[in-house]
């Protein structure tokens, strides 16, 4: 009995492996983020702020990532519960994966996007200072780089974690003369000014869709491009004869790709089932507004931040796709007879046409794997599976006997 319960639980084994090589083999691999982590030494301080009861003494800086590439960001807490941990990566991700769900973050993000393009230090101390002096507020000695840090987070905070600037007491540990110069700061922040900026920020470099299909003859695509920099190098992993071109055909260099460009595969006519890939290089930077949270947030959660200001970064994005071969082309066959006397009888001339079928055309929109057909795994996948089910019919089959 026990020989019969193993075997069994082998031939289930082998079920299911044979499901996990099929969906295994049916999923494509996707786009790399942009990847850093919180540099512990890269903090630029500003003062501490009093936003309400048990935060009255919250410090604020401007928190330096380090990209893979070495880049550093300058980033604004929007997490004002969770602590940084700096030991833990930190990923790029779309505002719609704030990882708390219920934050004020989701209702708010438009105005903290716009207090992050219109506060410090996208604006310099010289001309906010100026702003709030054409509003009528009187500043102590001009705006400093802390009173500026201090005043910014707090706005940030304001919409990100409901928190509010004591306006009567916003500077725990003063100075004195810097309080008057916080609140105005963060009333403008937060004032009717703030009508909020609700696009969400391009990413540096982007290409939608990452792969598409077709036939031989066509132009597979659009790809279209999003990147907030320059372009510098197109690289191409394509057959010979296929090219990257516009929607006329005309062919494209690194040079002519920018910001909301539509590229193509052209595909000859006459080439064989195949499949390819192109490569953008781009000096873009990682813009203001865009969201940082923690790499498996869930098991190891660490403060997300926000980008305050863009740097520029050597960041590449991936594309590709595959065609299949053109239906030949339908041929014609005539055939005609004449008569050889007046009293034979006319045979007419008839026409055939012998048109194959037409190849199906692939719509699936995932690349092909290098060097091997995605449909071995999945032979291979239903016979493992025909094999476990036999196995387990086998044993049926014993019992009963």
């Amino acid at each position: 009995m026990a020989r019969r319960f193993k075997l069994a639980r082998a031939g289930a084994a082998v079920a299911g492996a044979s499901i996990a090589v099929m969906l295994s083999a049916a999923i494509p691999a996707g786009a790399e983020p942009v990847k850093g982590s919180v540099d512990p030494d890269g903090y630029t301080n500003g003062l501490h702020v009093n936003v309400g009861a048990n935060y009255d003494d919250m410090s604020t800086s401007l928190i330096s990532i380090k990209l893979e590439d070495g880049t550093r960001l300058q980033m604004y807490c929007v997490q004002i519960d969770q602590r940084i941990d700096t030991k833990h990566g930190m990923t790029e991700v779309p505002w719609d994966r704030y990882p708390i769900k219920g934050s004020p973050f989701h209702t708010n993000r438009a105005n903290i996007n716009w207090i992050l393009h219109n506060g410090f230090p996208v604006v310099g101390t010289d001309a906010l200072g100026k702003k709030l002096t054409e509003q009528g507020v009187k500043l102590t000695n001009g705006l400093s780089d802390k009173e500026a840090i201090a005043a910014t987070q707090a706005a940030v905070w304001h919409y990100s974690d409901g928190r509010n600037l004591n306006e009567g007491n916003p500077l725990p540990k003063g100075p004195q003369d810097a309080k008057a110069d916080v609140v105005a700061l963060y009333k403008y922040l937060t004032g009717k000014d703030n009508v909020g900026i609700g696009d969400q920020p391009t990413p540096a470099l982007a290409i939608s869709p990452t792969d598409a299909s077709g036939t031989a003859g066509e132009r597979i695509g659009p790809f279209t491009v999003s990147t907030t920099g320059q372009i510098d190098k197109l690289t191409t992993k394509l057959p010979e004869g296929v090219k990257i071109t516009d929607a006329n055909g005309t062919e494209l260099s690194a040079g002519d790709i920018k910001d909301g460009t539509q590229l193509f595969l052209d595909v000859p006519k006459d080439l064989a089932e195949g499949n390819g890939t192109f490569e953008l290089t781009a000096t873009a930077g990682v813009d203001t507004g865009r969201l940082f949270v923690s790499e498996n947030y869930a098991q190891k959660p660490t403060q997300s931040l926000i980008v305050a200001k863009a740097e520029k970064s050597e960041i590449v994005a991936q594309a590709g796709g595959k065609w299949t071969e053109a239906a030949p082309p339908t041929t014609t066959t005539t055939t005609t007879t004449t008569t050889t006397s007046e009293t034979a009888p006319t045979t007419p001339t008839t026409t055939s046409s012998a048109a194959p079928a037409p190849q199906p055309k692939n719509t699936s929109g995932n690349l092909a794997e290098t060097g091997a057909s995605i449909f071995v795994p999945v032979v291979i996948g239903v016979v493992l599976l025909a094999a476990g089910v036999g196995s387990l019919l086998f044993l049926r089959h014993r019992r009963r006997v």
